[in-house]
C-alpha cells in the first residue's frame, strides 16, 4: 500500500506563460513532478539541485534539431517541494514515488535493496547466527544491523563465532548420538549439540552469551575479561594476565567490526541533522537546520531546529581561541533585564523538536502498523547515506545516550556546524592582532558585574645570584 504524500507547491502550467510561471519557481534543490492534463498520464518525477533550471530545460520552447527531452506541450500542472540536502531529497523522492507508483516501483526507480543483517534464531531449540537481507515482523527483535554489505555482516559474524562455540550448520538439528557431526566439532570450535556432546542447558548458556555480545557490542565479554586480567595482575600472576590481555585484544578487534549503529531493529534510534531547505523569500529568517528521527528503523522528518542561542562557529573563529573548536551553548540574555524562561533555552527547544518527531512516528504507527516493505526501504536509504565516506556525507548523526536520553548539547552543536560550516583557522595577521591585545571578559552576560580586563603575561622570576644573599 502506497504512503500518503502531497507536494508543498502546485502550479498550473500554460505554455504561453511558461517564462512567467517558471520565474516564480525558486532556484534551489528540490523534488518536482510534471503532470499531464489526464489523470491516467504518468507524471514525470525526479529530484534536482536547481528546480528552476531543470524545469526550464524541460518546459522551454524546444530548440531546432535537438534531441533533448521536452515536455512543454504535455504538461498541465507543476508540483514541487523544496529540500535542503541530498538526504532529504532522496527521502522526499521515495515518498512521492511510493504515493504515485507504489512501493515496488519506487524501490526499482531508486534502486533500493534491503541491507544485510545478522539474524539470531532465538526461537530455535539450538540457536545459530547467519547473515540475511530478509526481514520478518516476528524476528525483528533478534535481527541486528544494518551492515554496509553482505561481506561486512559475514566478517563480523565469523569473528564473533570464533570467540564462542555456537553451531554454524544451517540444518534443522535432529539430536542423536549417531549424528556424524561436522568439521567444526572435530576442531573443538563447536559444542556439537547434534550428537549430544553437550547438554541442552550448556548450549543455551552459550547462546545467551552470544546474544548478550550482540546486544552490548562486546561489552558483556570485555568487562569480564578485564576483571580477570586485573585480578591476575594484582595477584602477581603475570602469565595469566598476559593471556587475558591477549583475549581482550581479540574480543575488542571482533567487536570493532560492527559500527555503533548496529543494533536490534526495534532499538534503532538516531537523530540526523541536515541543512534546512531555504526559499529565496526566507533569507531574513535565522539559520536553521533540518532534523530527522530514526525510530525503530523508520524515518520521520524534517523538522526545523533554530540555532539561535548557540554561539556560531563563525563567531568563535573570529576570537581565535582553541577553546572554541566546538560551539558553546549560551543562554539568551534579554535586553529588558527580565529573567529568561526555560522555553527560550536551546536545549529545551531541541528537546521539543525531537519530541514532535517521536509523536509523529508514534501516531503513524498507531493508525497503521509498521509495514516491513516501508521499514526495509527506510533502512536502505539510511544505509546508503550513513556508510558513505565521511567526506562525502553531508550532515551529522547522533545516537542516544546509554540511559536512552538524547545528547541535546551535541545535537545543537552539530546543527550549528551543519548550518555555518566547520571552524576555520585564523589568518596569521589576525592571530598577531589578537596576541598583541589579549583581553578576557569576566562574568559575561551579567550587566551588573561584567567587565573586560587585559591579560597580563606572566614573566619568569629572575634567579638570585649565587653571590647575592637573601635579605
Amino acid at each position: 500500500m502506497a504512503t500518503a504524500f502531497q507536494f508543498e507547491h502546485r502550479v498550473a502550467f500554460e505554455p504561453d506563460r511558461a517564462a512567467e510561471i517558471l520565474r516564480e519557481v525558486p532556484a534551489v534543490p528540490g523534488v518536482f513532478a510534471l503532470r499531464g492534463a489526464r489523470e491516467t498520464d504518468e507524471p514525470y518525477l525526479t529530484r534536482t539541485a536547481d528546480l528552476r533550471r531543470r524545469m526550464v530545460r524541460l518546459l522551454a520552447p524546444p530548440e531546432s534539431q535537438s534531441k533533448r527531452l521536452n515536455l512543454r506541450d504535455r504538461v498541465a500542472t507543476i508540483e514541487y517541494c523544496v529540500t535542503g540536502s541530498e538526504f532529504e531529497s532522496t527521502l522526499v523522492l521515495y515518498h512521492a514515488a511510493s504515493a504515485i507508483f507504489g512501493y515496488a516501483e519506487a524501490r526499482r526507480r531508486l534502486r533500493l535493496h534491503t541491507p544485510y543483517f545478522l539474524r539470531f534464531t532465538a526461537e530455535n531449540a539450538h540457536p545459530r547466527v547467519y547473515s540475511t537481507n530478509k526481514l520478518s515482523k516476528r524476528t525483528l527483535a533478534t535481527t541486528y544491523g544494518p551492515f554496509p554489505s553482505r561481506a561486512a555482516a559475514e566478517r563480523y559474524c565469523d569473528a564473533v563465532l570464533d570467540l564462542f562455540k555456537l553451531r554454524r550448520c544451517w540444518e534443522e538439528l535432529e539430536v542423536s548420538p549417531e549424528h556424524p557431526g561436522c568439521a567444526y566439532g572435530e576442531m573443538k570450535r563447536c559444542m556439537a549439540p547434534c550428537n549430544q556432546t553437550c547438554s541442552a542447558e550448556e548450549y543455551a548458556a552459550e547462546a545467551r552469551a552470544v546474544q548478550a555480545f550482540f546486544e552490548t557490542h562486546g561489552e558483556s565479554m570485555l568487562v569480564e575479561i578485564a576483571r580477570e586480567r586485573d585480578t591476575a595482575s594484582a595477584d602477581m600472576e603475570f602469565e595469566k594476565a598476559a593471556a587475558a590481555h591477549a583475549q581482550y585484544t581479540r574480543v575488542k578487534a571482533a567487536a570493532s567490526l560492527a559500527d555503533e549503529l548496529v543494533r536490534p531493529i526495534p532499538e534503532l534510534r538516531a537523530v540526523i541533522v541536515q541543512p534546512a531547505a531555504k526559499d529565496e523569500d526566507q533569507k531574513d529568517q535565522p539559520d536553521q537546520a533540518a532534523m530527522f528521527l530514526l525510530q525503530g528503523g523508520c524515518l520521520a522528518g524534517p523538522a526545523r531546529l533554530s540555532t539561535l542561542g548557540v554561539r556560531a562557529v563563525k563567531e568563535q573563529t573570529s576570537v581565535g581561541s582553541s577553546l572554541f573548536a566546538q560551539p558553546l551553548m549560551l543562554q539568551a540574555v534579554p535586553l529588558s533585564g527580565e529573567p529568561v524562561t526555560a522555553s527560550e533555552s536551546p536545549e529545551v527547544r531541541a528537546a521539543g523538536v525531537v519530541a514532535s518527531l517521536e509523536d509523529r512516528l508514534r501516531s503513524a504507527h498507531v493508525s497503521e502498523p509498521v509495514d516491513v516493505a516501508l521499514l526495509s526501504d527506510h533502512l536502505s536509504l539510511l544505509r546508503r547515506w550513513y556508510y558513505r565516506p565521511e567526506k562525502q556525507r553531508t550532515g551529522e548523526v547522533f545516537l542516544p545516550n546509554p540511559d536512552g536520553g538524547w545528547p541535546l548539547r551535541r545535537i545543537l552543536n552539530g546543527a550549528a556546524r551543519v548550518v555555518l560550516g566547520a571552524p576555520k583557522e585564523m589568518a596569521d595577521t589576525q592571530r598577531d592582532a589578537v596576541a598583541a591585545a589579549k583581553v578576557k571578559i569576566l562574568h559575561e552576560g551579567r550587566p551588573d558585574v561584567e567587565r573586560v580586563v587585559p591579560v597580563v603575561k606572566r614573566g619568569r622570576r629572575p634567579k638570585a645570584s649565587p653571590l647575592q644573599t637573601p635579605e
